[in-house]
């Protein structure tokens, strides 16, 4: 399946759910509507921590992409809101952003979750 992951600033949730999605065999790309400087520390760690390599992995622009390379588009939450970008499913999720590595990992636990019901 392939897979958009957006968000606001592409450094955590859209990240972990590009990385956990590629290491279940998906094709899966993440961006922003407001993209950060870099990948949040913990979002790295908790993908390091699964074995997924973050090599590579950057925040980038939803201008960039076009949801018909995609069989799916998924907001993580924030109300992300795309003009050009038609978003299929809302997954809702908390925003990690300056918490604590637990609540990462948590993040990623219900990622993996949600990843595997489609």
């Amino acid at each position: 399946m392939r897979l958009l992951f957006v968000c606001v600033g592409n450094s955590c949730r859209s990240q972990m759910a590009e990385g956990i999605a590629r290491s279940m065999g998906h094709i899966a790309d993440s961006a922003g509507t407001h993209p950060a400087d870099k990948i949040a520390t913990n979002a790295e760690k908790v993908l390091n921590s699964k074995g997924i390599s973050t090599k590579g992995m950057r925040p980038k622009s939803v201008d960039s992409f076009s949801a018909d390379d995609y069989d799916m588009v998924i907001s993580m939450g924030c109300g992300v809101n795309c003009p050009m970008m038609p978003i299929d499913e809302d997954w809702e999720l908390e925003d990690p952003v300056g918490k604590d590595l637990s609540v990462y990992e948590s993040t990623s636990k219900e990622i993996e979750r949600r990843l595997k019901l489609l």
